[in-house]
């Protein structure tokens, strides 16, 4: 049965730091792009980061840049989000997602810009983990 599950959400104060983890089960995620999404109240979900499993490489959007880290443990599995200096405004729901990368050259990023922040995209999504900055 294919599932992921994330965990670490919570209560943190501004400029605080967290760790997210996505442990995911059923499938391997070296045959996936691996992303992060998040909702806040009112709001429509958004990409933020997105790991291509053949190269390595991430992106990120433009409001989490230089904040946050998504990383991978191939070993356990699990992919993470650091967020560090985190502000009200990163208050949300956050998600993580698997975007099987069939088909896609091994020579180019499956985190393919100017798609990977469609969620339509992803065939697997987790159920969220509340993430609550406040002081």
């Amino acid at each position: 049965q294919v599932q992921l599950v994330e965990s670490g959400g919570g209560l943190v104060q501004p400029g605080g730091s967290m760790r997210l983890s996505c442990v995911a089960s059923g499938f391997t995620l070296n045959l996936y792009a691996m992303a992060w999404f998040r909702q806040a109240p009112g709001k429509e979900r958004e990409a933020i980061s997105c790991l291509s499993a053949n190269d390595g490489s991430a992106v990120y959007t433009e409001a989490v840049e230089g904040r946050f880290t998504i990383s991978v443990d191939n070993a356990e599995n699990t992919v993470y989000l650091q967020m560090n200096n985190l502000k009200s405004e990163d208050t949300a729901v956050y998600y993580c997602a698997a975007d099987w990368a069939r088909g896609r050259s091994p020579d180019h990023p499956w985190c393919v810009s100017g798609l990977w922040t469609n969620d339509r995209r992803y065939d697997y999504w987790g159920q969220g983990t509340q993430v609550t900055v406040s002081s």
